[in-house]
């Protein structure tokens, strides 16, 4: 098939997107959205930045014949020129062509699925918008509960947060770090198979990159030490003490642990135990008013206020009042 009928192909294609309609590019992953469409180029502009841009019909053409050159009719999107992406992710919208991004390639294809497109604008065509959904992940549920503490705490002047609220704090802190990890980790693994060539590749709050760390595991002694004999080197230059002998010589002599070590103590805190059923209950009745904050709607908005007014006055019924406070009070009265 000849350029020219793709190109009016793809042409038809973007005349038909959505203006609300936003592409993403294959390898930094920018977002962007047509602004025009002209016979001989295609205007772009950057969602995320103050920038329009032409894409020239003629880089399009170079695009197609890399394409139908290859024997696969595959392109390695690692070869593009830098900033070439966006030209790819427009080719998307054709019919016959499509971005794999899991294998780095952009292909020609009778049964090309899928497009660069992240939304067509259809959605919310008619003012509905779509039911918040809960994520099933530990974190949320531990952020939840995170931001709720937060909210219940003046946090200016932390050496006027009460212990156990402090405590309440220091938990609630410990069980985020260890799910978002969990979580860090897996969409890690994910990107990895996504990201190419070490080009950084942004989204809305930064950017990141694919890298490498060096790490070195020495071989087993007798290995190290004869390569270092025959090299020339000496057996006691690279020797040093063995911490695991030492402590073993520990047990059998008179000799102390300070006349061996230098020893520094250092003082930390460390989560003990979490009561999982409290928190537990607390989650659920912060999930139930979540579900029921609807702000136009004033019985929510008494029910909130009543349910706020009972969590205050168990609060003063439950914390600790000293004595002096109490008989001043009984005075007054």
């Amino acid at each position: 098939m000849p350029f020219s009928v793709s190109w009016h192909t793809l042409l038809d294609h973007a005349d038909e997107l959505a203006d609300k309609a936003t592409l993403v590019t294959p390898l930094t992953h920018t977002e962007f959205r047509l602004s025009d469409v002209q016979e001989h180029r295609i205007i772009i502009d950057y969602v995320q930045k103050d920038e329009t841009r032409p894409l020239q019909r003629e880089q399009f053409k170079t695009l197609f014949r890399r394409i139908q050159d290859e024997p696969t009719n595959e392109f390695e999107l690692d070869r593009l020129p830098p900033d070439a992406d966006p030209y790819a992710a427009v080719f998307s919208l054709h019919p016959r062509f499509e971005i794999d991004e899991d294998a780095g390639l952009i292909r020609e294809s009778e049964d090309a699925l899928g497009t660069q497109v992240l939304e067509d604008g259809t959605a919310d065509s008619d003012g509905d918008e779509e039911p918040r959904q809960e994520p099933d992940l530990q974190v949320y549920s531990d952020a939840l509960l995170l931001t709720d503490t937060l909210e219940r705490h003046e946090m200016a002047d932390l050496t006027d947060v009460e212990t156990d609220a402090l405590v309440n704090l220091y938990t609630s802190l410990s069980d985020v770090q260890r799910s978002a990890d969990d979580l860090r980790k897996e969409i890690a693994d994910v990107l990895l198979s996504r990201l190419h060539h070490d080009r950084p590749v942004s989204g809305q709050f930064g950017s990141v990159q694919r890298t490498s760390r060096r790490q070195r595991t020495l071989k087993d002694e007798e290995t190290v030490l004869n390569a270092l004999e025959a090299a020339g080197i000496d057996r006691d230059q690279v020797t040093s003490v063995d911490r695991d002998k030492v402590d073993d010589a520990l047990e059998v002599t008179d000799l102390s642990e300070s006349d061996l070590y230098e020893i520094e103590t250092t003082e930390y805190v460390r989560k003990a135990d979490v009561d999982e059923e409290t928190k537990e209950t607390r989650l659920q009745g912060l999930k139930d008013r979540l579900a029921a904050s609807d702000e136009d709607n004033e019985e929510v908005q008494q029910l909130q206020a009543e349910i706020e007014e009972l969590e205050n006055r168990i609060e003063e019924l439950t914390s600790f009042s000293s004595g002096t406070a109490y008989h001043t009070e009984t005075q007054r009265g």
